[in-house]
């Protein structure tokens, strides 16, 4: 269900394994109960949230005060996110920005129109995957629902194992990882990076040869040359 991979006195870092709720649904265990049970808290506050489908790295907190600091940064576009993804098909565009409104479409899902009123933005890098997908390194810079499904998707490349966006992909998961976290906290700087390749349970394509290498070549995703966007 979830690894620990940091804790100190007001947050931990935990990674949460792929087909896990965040928010107790449909039956499924409350995840910060859990965590609790091992981290030995009384209460643990949600920061931020992940798709029940992704895995990777989620930040909670430890006391009101800090979750509500550290709540703010997220709110206030303070935070640098980076997600790993496999996508089933040769995207439009290889890197660069996608941007646009989104609007509900059929049933949970989500779709990116060609307005700006309020877009959802994400930067992206990819590279050489296994024949027929390609694998993203995505930057979101807003911080809607679904953000990273509905940009890969439109541009020609919905995210491997999807059941929402990519029903008709066959995979032992939704490829979506978060990858790595830059935070700063009362004046110290934090870098957390969670590698999918390290645990069988975040899915095997991570392994893959071609995906692995270019993996290997983004382990400081804070360090690439990310363009500056402009409002």
């Amino acid at each position: 269900m979830f690894d620990i991979q940091y804790t100190c006195s007001d947050f931990l870092v935990i990674n949460k394994h792929p087909n896990v709720s965040v928010h107790k649904d449909d039956g499924d265990t409350m995840l910060l109960q859990e965590v609790a049970k091992v981290s030995g808290d009384k209460q643990l506050y949600l920061i931020h949230r992940l798709d029940k489908m992704t895995s990777g790295l989620l930040l909670l907190g430890r006391n009101a005060q800090a979750a509500r600091e550290l709540s703010e940064q997220f709110a206030e576009r303070k935070v640098d996110k980076f997600y790993l993804a496999i996508g089933s098909k040769k995207p439009k565009k290889k890197q660069g920005l996608i941007r646009g409104d989104m609007e509900r479409s059929r049933r949970s899902s989500w779709k990116l129109i060609n307005r700006y009123q309020n877009p959802a933005v994400t930067q992206f890098f990819s590279s050489a995957s296994e024949p027929g997908e390609r694998l993203f390194l995505c930057k979101p810079l807003t911080g809607k629902t679904h953000q990273i499904r509905v940009a890969l998707k439109s541009i020609g490349s919905a995210i491997v194992g999807d059941p929402i966006y990519n029903p008709s992909s066959d995979a032992d998961r939704g490829y979506l990882h978060a990858f790595a976290l830059c935070i700063e906290y009362q004046s110290d700087h934090y870098r957390f990076v969670c590698d999918p390749r390290k645990q069988h349970s975040l899915g095997d394509k991570w392994n893959q040869d071609t995906t692995s290498q270019a993996i290997d070549a983004w382990l400081k995703p804070w360090e690439l040359s990310w363009p500056t966007i402009h409002n």
